[in-house]
């Protein structure tokens, strides 16, 4: 799982193939923003990441296994707002509020790892 690709995965949970390559510049553009939010948590490279293909793999963004499958939904939540949002607002607030809630869980998971 966590050498998987970004992009591949990402795609995947917004119902794309992976040889549908016609949106990838957008859903990198969009992928690369969540890292910059992602960077500002604390979660990842103190230094920031950043994607520009499919051969970017998730082992490198993050190497704790234990929070990964958090990343890889906080992602499909953030990129699905930015990329293609839900057409009720129901389901935006819905989509926005378990976003802040992984970015809750995110935060104390680092500050916690941190500590010990």
């Amino acid at each position: 799982m966590a050498d998987d690709s970004i992009l591949d995965t990402t795609k995947k949970t917004l119902n794309m193939e992976s040889d549908y390559t016609a949106f990838d510049t957008d859903v990198i553009l969009h992928i690369n923003s969540v890292f910059s939010t992602l960077t500002q948590l604390g979660v990842g490279p103190k230094e920031g990441f950043m994607i520009e293909t499919k051969e970017n793999k998730w082992s490198e963004f993050i190497g704790d296994t234990t929070i990964i499958m958090a990343v890889k939904s906080y992602m499909y939540l953030r990129v699905r707002l930015l990329f293609d949002p839900p057409q009720t607002s129901f389901a935006i607030n819905s989509f926005a509020e378990q976003a802040k809630e992984l970015e809750w869980r995110l935060n104390v998971a680092v500050e916690g790892a941190k500590t010990t």
